[in-house]
């Protein structure tokens, strides 16, 4: 079983910047994927970002290198870094991960407010 636990979120102006962490604990074969995707109120959970243990990464079309995604294979942990914060990126951030490309465990979410 794989347990993964945000921080980071918070009230931002907009402009500014947040990073997000996910910490998991667990096999590390079962976290081979790390994930970062968000959820707005009404919407459908969208991804954002996701990082394998090899090494690779793949960040969504519409980040435009605003957010940029990070992993410490040692620490279990992924980050996060949100650069030129919106408030269309209001949203619930929640961390994935999997032993394959997509998600089969999921954090609670940590919550982003861009907001002047």
């Amino acid at each position: 079983q794989v347990h993964l636990a945000e921080s980071g979120g918070g009230l931002v102006q907009p402009g500014g910047s947040l990073r997000l962490s996910c910490v998991a604990s667990g096999n590390d074969a079962d976290i081979y994927t790390m994930a970062w995707y968000r959820q707005a109120p009404g919407m459908q959970r969208e991804l954002v970002a996701a990082t394998a243990s090899d090494g690779s990464i793949y960040h969504e079309q519409w980040v435009k290198g605003r957010f940029t995604i990070s992993r410490d294979n040692a620490k279990k942990t992924a980050f996060l870094q949100m650069n030129s914060l919106k408030p269309e990126d209001t949203a619930v951030y929640i961390c994935g991960a999997g032993p394959g490309r997509e998600p089969e465990y999921w954090g609670q979410g940590t919550q982003v407010t861009v907001s002047s």
